[in-house]
């Protein structure tokens, strides 16, 4: 969950996402410092053909309509390309990542995503929900912070899906580990503080 993208899978489009959903759609420089930054800027640069439909594409319309569109300018600093008015906060797709990953997140979950990003406990009985309907790729499902897939974690594929975060007590009993099988709720970065439950809500990726 990649600035979810994991998340959600989240990579580092993701966590910058978040960073500018806990201030509540404020346009700063820090959100998109160090190396999350720089991945945002590039991801961004090519940029989709109408990045705020890409956007809406990853939620549900009751939810994606009036959500705040964010993404990075050339410099690699957060930008607004549409306030919204609903708490929820949508990117859109990074061609820096293998496959489509545009994502929507509520302001719980851009709290854990910023504590994620920030290497910091995420804030406790903060349960937050991203939804990622167009799928997403992950360089791993073992380490919060892995930039490329190596020989024993290859990129990880997902099909639609939604994240909760913020939530121990939901990853009992489901499956985790480097390679899990997408067509089932499975636990992302298992032992670690930034664990989530990810949930299939369409067609699994091809693995």
């Amino acid at each position: 969950m990649t600035l979810m993208k994991t998340c959600i899978g989240l990579t580092a489009v993701a966590a910058a996402v978040a960073t500018a959903a806990c201030t509540k759609g404020a346009v700063t420089n820090d959100a998109a410092s160090g190396n999350n930054g720089s991945a945002l800027a590039q991801a961004n640069s090519a940029g989709a053909t109408d990045p705020i439909a890409s956007a809406e594409s990853a939620a549900p319309a009751s939810i994606a309509h009036d959500a705040t569109i964010m993404m990075a300018d050339a410099s690699g600093a957060m930008k607004t390309l549409r306030q919204g008015h609903n708490g929820w906060t949508c990117m859109p797709d990074s061609p820096a990542t293998p496959g489509p990953d545009p994502m929507c997140m509520d302001e719980n979950a851009g709290k854990w995503a910023a504590a994620w990003i920030g290497h910091k406990p995420p804030p406790e009985g903060v349960v937050g929900v991203m939804y990622m309907l167009e799928g997403g790729t992950d360089a791993s499902n073992t380490d919060p912070y892995a930039t490329k897939p190596t020989a024993e974690n290859e990129w990880v594929n997902t099909g639609p899906h939604i994240m909760v975060v913020g939530s121990k007590e939901i990853l009992a009993r489901h499956p985790s580990g480097p390679k899990p099988d997408t067509s089932v709720p499975y636990v992302m970065w298992a032992g670690t503080p930034y664990a989530h439950l990810m949930v299939p809500v369409g067609p699994a990726a091809s693995r």
